[in-house]
């Protein structure tokens, strides 16, 4: 009976989402036209896969504040944040005005220039566990240098990462396939990586304890971020510090996303300070951007006036564009008082959007913390990837189409990234749309998701 159950439910999402993917057709003919363009030069229309949803990813024109336009004239409340590198929404006045100096004073310097020193040091100052830092053009960047310093400097081969972390376009770890396989994309940079789980110290001691003497490096966001918004307990986190101080290993955390929480990030909000920090997305003000920096000893093996110095080269480190907004973002927009602020709206809003499931009785979890909210149809509390695997891809895609039509752009994954524009009037809209979806499919929720 409860097979029958469940076929049923899935037949009627089968319909409903047939339905909603038959109107979004009808409804984005310019977008579909421009997808099918953009197929014949790149493979699947793009050159970042996330973006990527069926039938065909919205093509988007432009954008103002918290809004954004596809080319069907659509308008949109922008929760995507460009998965959380759009932190100032569009042309913010103070970064354009930065990025506009700098653009009126030349591009390619090919040297040192007047920004970047003062981003290190506002970067120093912002994240307590930075001593010393250095750019790179992307968070993809900064992981690799962060995760290849520390087996240089420790002379250590293997990397423990958590299970479904995402660490860059070459550090993306998913579901394993097997138990003990490392679940890693066939693209990854061929080291050795093994697999803790996320708020689960017994099983992620046991493989600690497993490599110790050979692991350089512990590598976790505090809120893990393309695994579905799931924040690490703090006793979790300290427990990976002490380990790893008791044994040698280097503690990294990928702050990429997660710098956005706080004034000081989640190192600064937790009182944990890695050896390492990787950073990147909101910190270039919306340009390319990434970097890596953490203790004062470890930073200073790339000092070039050393004989035994690491390199760390790349022609666009220092751009001056990115350079420039950085600045005037970290220091002049996205102040400690501005980050409580966001952040709290989140929180707020998770908390609105978790209410409405509940009095649905829709078996809907919304995960993160501050400005990162994570989607999860799913029964049952998420406190780590294992606990979304059974979750129902058809609601999430349901879900995804219906805060479309109701004009509110997110990703399809199930992820929310606030930008500063957002309005706490904006997030009644979301939680009014999510209400409406809620009600509206409750039953055939219920029964394929589980409650």
């Amino acid at each position: 009976m409860a097979e029958a159950r469940a076929q049923h439910s899935n037949l009627n999402l089968d319909h409903a989402l047939a339905e909603a993917e038959s109107r979004f057709i009808d409804g984005n003919a310019a977008s579909l036209a421009a997808f099918t363009h953009a197929c014949e030069g790149m493979p699947g229309g793009t050159t970042r896969n996330v973006l990527y949803y069926p039938p065909f990813p919205l093509n988007i024109v432009r954008g103002e504040g918290a809004r954004v336009w596809d080319a069907d004239g659509h308008a949109y409340t922008d929760w995507l944040g460009d998965m959380s590198a759009g932190l100032f929404g569009h042309s913010n006045p103070e970064i354009r005005a930065a990025a506009e100096e700098a653009l009126a004073a030349g591009l390619t310097l090919g040297g040192p220039n007047r920004y970047e020193a003062a981003l290190a040091e506002a970067v120093c100052s912002r994240f307590p566990a930075i001593e010393l830092v250095r750019f790179t053009n992307s968070g993809s960047e900064g992981s690799y240098m962060a995760i290849a310093t520390a087996r240089a400097v420790t002379g250590r081969p293997k990397v423990m990462v958590m299970e479904s972390a995402y660490h860059g376009g070459h550090f993306t770890f998913g579901r394993p396939a097997a138990p003990g396989g490392d679940g890693g994309s066939p693209l990854n940079v061929p080291f050795e990586f093994v697999l803790g789980q996320l708020n689960d110290w017994p099983a992620t001691e046991a493989v600690l304890a497993a490599h110790g003497d050979s692991l350089a490096a512990v590598v976790v966001e505090p809120v893990m971020g393309a695994g579905g918004c799931l924040p690490a307990d703090p006793d979790f986190l300290q427990a990976l510090r002490d380990w790893t101080t008791a044994h040698g290993s280097l503690l990294v955390f990928d702050e990429v996303m997660t710098s956005r929480l706080a004034p000081g990030g989640m190192q600064g909000k937790l009182g944990i300070h890695p050896d390492l920090t990787v950073l990147g997305k909101w910190i270039g003000g919306g340009f390319s951007f990434g970097g890596f920096g953490g203790r004062a000893d470890i930073m200073a093996r790339f000092d070039p006036r050393r004989p035994d110095a690491l390199s760390a080269s790349g022609t666009f480190n220092n751009n001056v564009m990115t350079m420039a907004a950085g600045l005037a973002g970290l220091t002049r927009v996205y102040t400690p008082d501005r980050a409580i602020e966001v952040n709290a709206r989140g929180d707020r809003l998770r908390d609105a959007l978790n209410a409405e499931a509940a009095a649905a009785e829709v078996p809907f979890r919304f995960t993160g913390a501050g400005s990162l909210i994570g989607i999860h149809p799913v029964a049952g509390e998420v406190r780590s990837p294992r606990d979304t695997y059974g979750r129902s891809d058809q609601a999430l895609a349901l879900y995804h189409l219906a805060m479309l039509e109701a004009g509110h752009y997110l990703a399809r994954r199930g992820y929310m990234a606030l930008n500063i524009e957002l309005t706490d009037e904006d997030c009644a809209a979301l939680t009014a749309a999510t209400r409406a979806f809620l009600d509206r499919f409750a039953p055939a929720l219920r029964e394929a998701v589980g409650s």
